[in-house]
């Protein structure tokens, strides 16, 4: 089959840079203007009315121009700018402007008085650029453009190709409608909308092909790129309301994200699934064995929230599905509704609230109590526990602990051997334990009994750990002198009517699991769990996945990664390393990380690779998952 010859004609402002170039200049020749904000305001509207053809680009290259106040001497600080603003794709895949260099040319409106020295990097010289000359008066002020260059009249750009006379495919990158006009005319093959900078609707719906980024160009042509396969195509649902930064991060990496503000039952995630390769949820969204096998192109689960047990993690990771939580993000959180609620509770403050509301002064003392001098036991002495233990102690409480792991002790936090003597003891008692099964409920009538008369239980937790109904026969009795709790059996899908045998004590906060969302928390969130699932996207990272071998990576520098993700059966990396020596192919490291179940590997190669070669690794017996990188 003969290849077809191309020739890439490339527009400049907001497709090779990330601005327009007369909207950077502006700013800089009006610093200290009062009307600065305007004139540019007004600028920024011409340059779209002459990009859409809304106006004659003659007409809005006058009506800039003469805004602008611009001298000669500053287009070089101009260019400098430039050079920092080069699009994000476009600097990611300068090799390709290297390798193609012949077949690569610059048409824009602009002008070449900058756009040439910022071109001339990526190996385009000025004989291969298009673009406007400015005129300059005897002082070196900018008074105009040369009216005889054809790119300075309307449509320039059709006329400027069809004097060009490429031979071969042409195909157009730009912004704007102005770029799409070349198309059109039939002087051009193809036409591609570049929306990564800015998304003009009229250029979009007219392209043959909306490019969100130089990668998705190349990927189409099946040119060599930065990146195996395009951002874009990679599809992030997001549900339950995540913080709007958890969108915002993804989409600004280059990922296609989806927002939805509830939870989706698993007969609506079945449809909603299929084709989505990233799923991020909180804690009321069930990925059960049924969604995962209905999930066609999941790589990862995002889990905005620290519990997963919503998730079936060893059907994930048999498919390959990485799984992410956020184990740290909103410790800060509910360590402070902690110890809000042991003061509020140790105050009575509730109670003599509530007098007031109903028109009553009760000012007593009886029934409130300092917190300081008062044995706090913490149960489960992880990340929350163990802040919790600190700032505690800096109240003056007593602090005593119970954790089936061995924890070192913080402070003067004492350790106790079983939860019975932890419980002997404490005037409060908080759990801060895992989502583990087993741990259902932890704290029952026995575990109550043993409590001191009139000690109080706070659970921030898991709903699964106490059983209510002998919670609430302990308040009845008086045994528990009052309770903080968060967190319930069952909870509901959504926000409405909720019930449960803990309403109408006066002496129980109830709350609706709220003790990690505070906006700072939730903002955290949005940003640890998104860089998790980037880092494994891009890099193939999988340092704190719950349910993954851990694979700490380093930059990947100028090489092929392939990810090989395989059951752990003896023999999986001879075979992986003898198809890569059948192609000729040389490892520059490989990283092997295993557990009970599954072997993840990960191999950098140092040359261009046959595709066939991904062919005979993706049919290596007992492959999970194969992906390549780079």
């Amino acid at each position: 089959m003969v290849e077809v010859s191309r020739k890439y004609v490339f527009d400049f402002d907001s497709t090779l840079t990330r601005v327009e170039a007369l909207d950077v200049l502006a700013e800089m020749t009006l610093e200290g203007r009062s009307n600065k904000d305007e004139v540019i305001k007004e600028i920024q509207e011409i340059t779209n009315l002459g990009i859409d053809g809304d106006i004659s680009f003659t007409e809005s290259l006058e009506r800039r121009i003469k805004l602008l106040h611009a001298k000669k001497e500053d287009l070089d600080g101009l260019v400098d700018n430039l050079r920092n603003k080069i699009s994000k794709s476009i600097a990611a895949n300068k090799d390709f402007f290297e390798k193609y260099a012949d077949d690569i040319y610059v048409i824009s409106c602009g002008f070449k008085e900058f756009i040439d020295p910022i071109v001339k990097e990526y190996n385009i010289p000025s004989d291969r650029v298009y673009a406007n000359t400015f005129k300059f008066d005897e002082e070196g002020n900018i008074i105009g453009f040369d009216e005889k260059n054809v790119l300075s009249q309307h449509n320039g750009k059709i006329d400027c190709l069809k004097q060009m006379n490429l031979d071969g495919e042409v195909q157009v990158i730009g912004d704007g409608y102005s770029d799409y006009v070349m198309r059109e005319a039939g002087i051009a093959h193809k036409f591609f909308a570049y929306t990564e900078n800015v998304h003009r609707e009229k250029a979009a719906n007219n392209a043959d092909y909306v490019t969100p980024s130089l990668d998705e160009f190349l990927f189409v042509n099946k040119l060599p790129r930065n990146i195996s396969y395009p951002k874009n195509r990679i599809k992030v649902l997001l549900l339950e309301n995540v913080h709007t930064a958890a969108f915002d991060n993804l989409s600004e990496d280059g990922f296609s994200v989806e927002l939805i503000k509830h939870s989706l039952s698993e007969e609506e995630l079945l449809e909603k699934i299929k084709g989505v390769h990233v799923l991020g949820i909180r804690s009321k969204t069930q990925v059960t064995q049924t969604v995962l096998d209905a999930a066609d192109k999941l790589l990862v689960v995002g889990a905005f929230c620290i519990g997963t047990t919503q998730i079936d993690l060893e059907t994930a990771k048999k498919k390959g599905v990485v799984v992410f939580n956020a184990p740290y993000s909103n410790t800060r959180s509910v360590v402070e509704l902690a110890i809000g609620e042991i003061i509020m509770l140790m105050r009575s403050v509730f109670d003599r609230s509530r007098e007031i509301h109903e028109g009553q002064w009760q000012k007593t003392a009886a029934g409130s109590r300092e917190v300081r001098g008062k044995n706090l036991g913490i149960v489960g002495y992880g990340n929350i526990g163990k802040q919790l233990s600190v700032l505690a102690e800096a109240m003056g409480m007593r602090v005593y602990y119970y954790d089936v792991d061995d924890k070192l002790a913080l402070g003067n936090a004492v350790k106790c051997n079983s939860l019975e003597d932890l419980l002997n003891v404490s005037d409060v008692v908080t759990l801060h334990i895992d989502d583990n099964k087993a741990n259902k409920n932890f704290i029952g009538a026995r575990e109550i009994k043993q409590m001191k008369k009139g000690a109080m239980l706070i659970n921030l937790s898991r709903g699964f750990v106490v059983d209510i109904d002998a919670l609430a026969e302990g308040l009845k009795d008086g045994h528990v002198g009052g309770a903080a709790i968060d967190v319930y059996p069952d909870e509901p899908a959504s926000n409405g009517d909720f019930h449960t045998k803990l309403q109408g004590f006066a002496n129980v906060i109830l709350t609706p699991h709220v003790g990690g969302s505070t906006e700072e928390a939730q903002r955290d969130i949005a940003d640890f769990v998104p860089n998790k699932i980037m880092d494994y996207i891009n890099s193939g990272n999988t340092v704190d996945a719950v349910n993954f071998p851990n694979i700490r990576l380093p930059k990947q520098n100028k090489s092929h990664r392939f990810l090989h993700i395989h059951k752990n059966v003896p023999g999986i990396m001879a075979k992986i390393n003898k198809v890569l020596a059948e192609y000729e192919l040389n490892i520059n490291s490989q990283y092997l990380s295993t557990d009970n179940e599954v072997g993840y590997v990960i191999t950098d190669l140092d040359k261009e690779y046959n595709k066939d070669v991904i062919k005979a690794l993706r049919k290596v017996e007992n492959t999970i998952k194969f992906r390549v990188l780079y």
